[in-house]
């Protein structure tokens, strides 16, 4: 197995100054597929992406859930590699997956891109999570064998927390594999809303999740609409 196995899709919705930068990382890993799914971009998303010499952009619409799937329907790889627009792989990403390429799904450890160090406290707390919960989030580049999301019929559609309910019942049949990569990330939300207030925002809406709150609600509460 050889990072040509492995697709990629990026979700992207008014990503034009970001894409470019998680498209380039992709192919510096070794991918050969990397299909960027436009959720219906204001912007110029899909033109940058292209640019950037991702293989496909299909246009969907929007919704992690939606948009991951329309792109995994092209997918030819024989694991996807999901990752948000905001994010890069390490140059070794693709090839650590080869290496554990009899594990059904996994995840890559964070770096955010802040030196402050309570972000690494966040890079901690979320590494745990997948040892102990067997939980990734869907910025920790979250990858799974083609033929598996496939039986499993992809992510869930729904407005928040696509990534949590796929990794809720991917973890009933395994659990995952965290790599050291790391992955990048962008701190560009906690930035923008306050490291204490964002993560208590993440929390207070895993908990929620957890007790049966509906994601249409959780969606409002986490992107203030």
């Amino acid at each position: 197995m050889t990072p040509q196995d492995i697709t990629v899709v990026i979700p992207a919705l008014n990503e034009e100054q970001a894409i470019n930068i998680s498209v380039h990382s992709a192919i510096s890993a070794g991918a050969t597929e990397v299909i960027v799914a436009d959720g219906g971009s204001r912007d110029h998303t899909a033109e940058r992406a292209s640019e950037a010499g991702a293989s496909s952009v299909v246009r969907s619409l929007p919704g992690r859930g939606v948009q991951m799937n329309s792109a995994a329907h092209l997918a030819t790889g024989r694991y996807v590699l999901f990752l948000h627009a905001d994010n890069e792989l390490s140059e070794q990403a693709l090839r650590q997956i080869c290496v554990h390429e009899d594990a059904a799904w996994g995840a890559f450890q964070q770096q955010i891109d802040s030196r402050r160090k309570v972000y690494r406290l966040i890079e901690w707390g979320n590494d745990l999570r997948v040892r102990w919960r067997k939980v990734p989030f869907g910025d920790q580049g979250i990858f799974v064998r083609r033929s598996l999301f496939e039986e499993l019929g992809g992510f869930a559609e729904i407005p928040l927390m696509e990534d949590v309910e796929l990794s809720h019942r991917l973890r009933k049949i395994e659990a995952p594999v965290l790599l050291q990569g790391p992955l990048q990330i962008s701190a560009r939300r906690w930035e923008k809303k306050g490291v204490l207030r964002q993560t208590l925002t993440n929390w207070m809406i895993q908990l929620s999740y957890s007790r049966g709150v509906s994601v249409e609600q959780l969606a409002k509460k986490y992107y203030g609409c």
